[in-house]
């Protein structure tokens, strides 16, 4: 593994190429990564890199976003397959449907949706901005897809917008439901509970915290407590292990762990490296009209 490592590291080199690995990645990508963190942190990334080929240590719609916000990159997807079931439940004509039905609407889309969606929305977020980003529009009703839980938890912050819902979730986060919560507690009752909002709102309710992924870790590394019960994908842990070595960390769920996104290993970050393997395209007309969405997240936060 150290050997293998060693040649990623010298084809980056040599191919002026940056790794970017998502949260939710195998330690092992994590740590040939230049750059880790949650979407909204690996947007702005991409749009300001440097260099010439970004590899996207992901899901497909994260390496659609990086392509849209460097167009001029060759950006590649180390695991071709790797994709993200919510952003597969809204397509772009169901969107244009939804907003014939509620005309006068803002729509705001998660960024876990693809090229398409994006390009027929008015500005995308994170779960890390998704409350702000609503709050900043004029309008008082707004279409919110794909997650319905994200969606949720914004229109229980901002009780004055009407949020009208897509019935997409996160397969991985919806698996965690309130009797989960209730045993954790009973099993570690001096832990706070950290949930990420595209949980169930039942299961949003009972936690202590709820945030992004970099915001769970954000609070993890500052608290004064020294028990957490995380309530998002596996793959942080590794990470708020590091941050805080004296602290304990118990996974909320057994099954809050994402298959795409552990699909990708260093055998396939090399391989993309060498053969400029699965290039992401984007039709530039599209890319066009979704990069609006993603300048205005940007521009907005």
């Amino acid at each position: 593994m150290q050997d293998l490592k060693a040649q990623i590291e010298q084809l980056k080199k040599q191919r002026n190429a940056i790794v970017l690995a998502h949260n939710y990645q195998l330690d092992e990508v994590q740590e040939v990564a230049d750059y880790v963190g949650d979407s909204f942190f690996l947007s702005k990334i991409a749009a300001s890199a440097a260099g010439n080929i970004i590899v996207f240590c992901g899901v497909r719609f994260m390496a659609e976003t990086a392509k849209i916000l460097a167009p001029d990159k060759m950006v590649l997807l180390p695991e071709s397959d790797a994709g993200c079931p919510m952003a597969d439940m809204i397509t772009a004509d169901d969107l244009r449907k939804l907003k014939a039905a509620h005309p006068g609407a803002a729509v705001v889309c998660y960024v876990n949706s693809n090229a398409a969606v994006k390009a027929e929305s008015d500005v995308c977020c994170t779960s890390s901005n998704a409350v702000k980003v609503v709050a900043s529009l004029p309008n008082r009703q707004v279409i919110f897809v794909p997650d319905k839980n994200l969606g949720d938890y914004v229109a229980k912050k901002l009780p004055d917008k009407e949020i009208v819902l897509w019935p997409g979730h996160c397969v991985t986060h919806s698996k965690v439901k309130p009797l989960d919560v209730e045993a954790a507690r009973k099993m570690h009752p001096q832990a706070k509970i950290l949930a990420h909002p595209e949980c169930d709102p039942s299961v949003v309710a009972l936690a202590d915290f709820v945030g992004s992924t970099s915001e769970i870790i954000h609070y993890a590394e500052k608290s004064k407590d020294n028990a957490f019960i995380i309530g998002t994908e596996v793959g942080v842990l590794n990470i708020l292990k590091n941050l805080r070595p004296d602290g304990q960390f118990y996974l909320l769920h057994p099954g809050l762990v994402c298959p795409n996104m552990k699909k990708t290993r260093l055998q396939s970050v090399y391989d993309a490296l060498q053969k400029s393997q699965h290039e992401i395209t984007v039709d530039k007309d599209l890319a066009l009209r979704a990069r609006h969405t993603l300048d205005r997240m940007l521009e907005l936060t």
